[in-house]
């Protein structure tokens, strides 16, 4: 026992300070872990509150398919539509869907998917629910190619429903085209319909384009009126392709009345107390469509 406090008497400054630093030590190293510990934590925290449940799986699986559902039932009703629509042409057409179409020409052409292995042809007509979409200008075997009436290089021969005035639609890359009438002084006004005319080169006559909503009579060389065209151009997605045939211009004859009221011609008969519908003048320009 001596021995003991002799040799504490001695060395216990040294004892302690060894304590001391052997708990500093293993205190250093716990802080270490610790603040590893916390900092994996705190940077997986995102991942572990973000982590989904499987309520939230089954309500997102939810939310897809309703809006499949909604997606269904727009395409369902489209086709009704579209099927409504072919019950009304006198001959049958080739439905078909449009499955391109190019943000920089979305006025002037579309892709069709359906071609010559479904029975279309170059020169084909195409119609959705309102009235003429375009022509088909070219064809594979499974896909087709058509100029829009709302393509600047479109021309079409057309004539006024109420007084039967003729002219030529141009158009102008959006849901309205130009008209310029042969006539100097047109019986037209904002409402009257359009359609195709028989002086169309490639649309039979009575085909519905649009209507009249504006009309500028002080061009120099000829009025021109702007149409509204009537077939939904900008969200077409199914048309109906009908086939460009002796049959389709004899079905779609335009009904033109003897003597129609409020023509304008100042050369009208005095026996008939009407005015004669006008003529086209004998060397018309010639439209292009």
């Amino acid at each position: 026992m001596y021995d003991v406090r002799r040799w504490w008497g001695r060395n216990w400054l040294k004892a302690v300070l060894a304590v001391a630093a052997l708990g500093l030590a293993l205190g250093v190293r716990q802080s270490r872990a610790g603040f590893l510990v916390e900092a994996y934590r705190a940077l997986t925290l995102p991942l572990h509150l973000g982590a989904p449940s499987q309520s939230d799986l089954a309500d997102a699986r939810v939310r897809e398919l309703q809006q499949r559902l909604e997606e269904v039932e727009s395409r369902n009703a489209q086709l009704q539509t579209l099927l409504n629509y072919r019950k009304t042409l006198p001959v049958e057409g080739i439905a078909s869907p449009v499955i391109g179409r190019s943000a920089d020409r979305w006025w002037q052409q579309i892709t069709l998917g359906r071609g010559t292995a479904d029975g279309i042809q170059q020169g084909a007509i195409v119609m959705a629910p309102g009235g003429v979409v375009g022509r088909v200008t070219a064809v594979t075997p499974h896909t087709s190619r058509v100029l829009l009436v709302s393509d600047p290089g479109s021309r079409i021969g057309i004539s006024v429903t109420r007084s039967r005035y003729m002219g030529y639609l141009r158009g102008k890359s959006d849901r309205t085209a130009t008209v310029e009438f042969f006539d100097k002084l047109p019986d037209v006004k904002p409402g009257d319909a359009i359609v195709t005319s028989a002086y169309s080169q490639f649309f039979p006559a009575g085909l519905p384009i649009g209507r009249i909503v504006a009309i500028d009579t002080k061009k120099s060389l000829a009025p021109e009126a702007v149409v509204e065209l009537s077939a939904p151009l900008s969200t077409l997605e199914w048309v109906t392709v009908l086939p460009h045939s002796p049959e389709l211009f004899q079905q779609f004859q335009e009904p033109v009345p003897a003597t129609p009221s409020g023509s304008g011609n100042p050369k009208a008969n005095p026996n008939s107390g009407t005015n004669p519908a006008p003529k086209p003048p004998a060397t018309p320009r010639t439209a292009t469509n």
